[in-house]
């Protein structure tokens, strides 16, 4: 393993949990409805696609997570071993067990809040995430939702995150694993209305939009506050109708958005894989061989990052 030149921070990780009772809810939920007969035949096909995924990454299969403790200790020594400058987990078992687990482990995680943007006193708990339990962002799952984004209902919640000066990251796109390709908030463009009308929030779409580039683009020229990140393997590029490859989305994403605005991220959770090297160096060597600049290159890696989130990278002025 080969450290890079530049500093990395891992702007979207997730935090491994052991849930409470070890059921999902998402199986909870089929089967209560459809049964579990047809839960295990999907879960066959699925199982299918997971095992040629991990062989083609050189993956091992991951193991059930532990007690929190005994997950940070081990994602502390990821951070040690790969001299990261932090690790940003978007989830983590809900706001107050994750913030528990951050506050264990100063200057190595960040947490951001993850509670339903649509539940009654959604703002008022992300003003709690971040006032009082010390959480530096906000993560939504859209897709989840089947009200769309843009509802002025969620006016307030946007107006908390746009007065404490926090990130809000949101998925947009297909959900492999849960089925879901479609609805009203499966397109980053559902943001738009948003995004103008709180132009402080800055506003992170992953994985390159998700299937979506050319939506995530559409709505990062006409809102300057809107970033990607680079995040996970971006599977989804195989299932676009035209080529594409992680080389020809950076530049793109560089050449029109520029580059204070792509946050790298590695989508990784899970042991024994821990933080997951070889998207860094997949990520990185495309920058190289597209010719990106090294001051651009402390952007992208750390800079913006730690820009938005207010932290220090070694090396370099946090404006």
């Amino acid at each position: 393993m080969t450290r890079l030149p530049v500093p990395v921070l891992d702007a979207h990780a997730h935090f491994p949990v052991r849930r409470a009772g070890g059921d999902d809810p998402a199986r909870t939920a089929y089967v209560g409805r459809f049964g579990r007969q047809k839960w295990e035949l999907i879960q066959r096909h699925l199982a299918a696609d997971q095992e040629a995924w991990r062989r083609a990454w050189g993956f091992p299969a991951p193991e059930p997570p532990g007690e929190d403790a005994e997950m940070a200790a081990r994602w502390a020594h990821e951070v040690e071993r790969h001299g990261l400058v932090r690790v940003v987990f978007l989830t983590g078992g809900g706001n107050d067990r994750l913030a528990a687990t951050v506050r264990a482990h100063p200057g190595k995680f960040i947490g951001f809040a993850h509670h339903d943007p649509f539940v009654p006193g959604a703002a008022a708990e992300l003003e709690r995430a971040v006032t009082e339990l010390g959480l530096s962002g906000y993560k939504i799952v859209a897709p989840h939702h089947r009200e769309p984004l843009n509802d002025e209902r969620l006016y307030p919640l946007w107006e908390t995150a746009e007065r404490l000066g926090v990130p809000v990251l949101i998925h947009f796109g297909p959900l492999r694993y849960e089925g879901v390709v479609a609805g009203p908030n499966i397109s980053p463009l559902v943001l738009q209305d948003v995004a103008r009308a709180f132009p402080g929030v800055p506003f992170i779409v992953p994985h390159f939009g998700c299937g979506y580039p050319r939506e995530l683009l559409h709505l990062m020229w006409v809102c300057g506050n809107v970033y990607v990140d680079t995040s996970g393997s971006n599977e989804w590029i195989r299932w676009m109708p035209y080529e594409l490859t992680i080389k020809s989305l950076f530049r793109k994403f560089l050449e029109t958005a520029g580059p204070q605005r792509v946050l790298f991220g590695t989508d990784s959770s899970w042991f024994p894989r821990g933080f997951a090297h070889t998207y860094l160096e997949v990520q990185f060597r495309a920058c190289q061989e597209i010719g990106v600049p090294e001051a651009d290159l402390r952007l992208i890696f750390a800079g913006n990052a730690a820009r938005l989130l207010g932290v220090a990278v070694p090396g370099d002025d946090v404006a």
